[in-house]
């Protein structure tokens, strides 16, 4: 799948509200062909159960909770130390 299609199945499964964050660096993405579990290891590495990842070691779900993750990052407000 060519980088800008998997960016864009990506996108639209996070504005579809289809990634749930079950906490720990664990996720659930309800993609078009079934819901499966991204997770994120002590080393920062990301992992997904469906089956294009484990053929080519990446894909839309881990994608799609990257861009979650990036995006409620800058959300977030900056605390000011006094």
């Amino acid at each position: 799948m060519p980088v800008s299609r998997l960016f864009e199945k990506a996108k639209r499964l996070v504005e579809s509200g289809r990634v749930e964050s079950l906490g720990q660096g664990v996720y659930n993405v309800v993609g078009d062909h079934g819901t499966y579990t991204v997770v994120q290891d002590y080393t920062g590495k990301w992992s997904c159960s469906c089956p294009g990842f484990m053929q080519k070691a990446k894909c839309s779900h881990v994608t799609a909770v990257i861009l979650l993750t990036k995006s409620r990052r800058r959300q977030k407000p900056r605390q000011t130390r006094f």
